[in-house]
């Protein structure tokens, strides 16, 4: 059994005005898919011990301290068996990407995205996530390399910060890149998180692929 334990957010942030910040749809859409996968029960205990359970009634919505956040989806990871953790993690994940698919990228962009060779358009989706990095990122450091494969580096990731595991944890992020290259890049993308700071990794670490 691994032990889980929340600690200060580390690194650095590119733009400072949002130092220590995360947007609301890391606590909403986790509320949404912990509801889909039918563990209403189970939600009370868990946002209580994360010390936000006024979150249930009354969500985020708009940017909110990073560190909560990250102990109420350590709280989620260690209320669940590994396996079914990942698998709503990923489902929050993709929820996240399908909001910002919805409603923050204007569809003339994504209409574009989709025409353009995958490779540029892989380029141009890196360069829109650096830039809102700051909206998933907390205080962590985030480095973006485009290509193929494209790698993303989250140095001092919130939501994993002094958690410790045997095992990759990040599935949240890794479901929102993932699923915003689907839609954009290449329906065939899939993103592997390589490293893990939990799992005593530098940094959390993704790749993502296409064919």
């Amino acid at each position: 059994m691994t032990t889980r334990t929340p600690d200060r957010d580390a690194g650095r942030h590119q733009p400072t005005a949002h130092t220590g910040k995360i947007g609301p749809n890391a606590v909403i859409q986790l509320i949404e898919a912990l509801r889909a996968a039918g563990l209403d029960a189970a939600m009370a205990p868990i946002f209580a011990e994360a010390g936000v359970r006024d979150w249930l009634r009354d969500p985020p919505t708009a940017m909110v301290d990073a560190a909560p956040v990250g102990r109420l989806h350590q709280a989620v990871r260690a209320a669940l068996a590994p396996q079914q953790a990942a698998l709503l993690m990923a489902d929050a994940g993709r929820r996240t990407a399908n909001y910002l698919l919805a409603t923050r990228i204007p569809k003339p962009v994504q209409f574009l995205l989709r025409l353009l060779p995958a490779r540029r358009a892989a380029r141009l989706l890196v360069a829109a996530i650096r830039a809102h990095a700051w909206t998933f990122a907390g205080s962590g450091r985030f480095i973006a390399e485009a290509g193929l494969p494209t790698r993303f580096v989250l140095i001092g990731n919130p939501l994993c910060a002094g958690e410790h595991a045997d095992h990759p944890v990040c599935a949240w992020h890794a479901a929102v890149f993932e699923r915003l290259f689907q839609a954009l890049v290449a329906p065939s993308a899939q993103t592997i998180e390589t490293s893990c700071a939990a799992r005593g990794d530098d940094a959390c670490s993704f790749t993502v692929t296409w064919h």
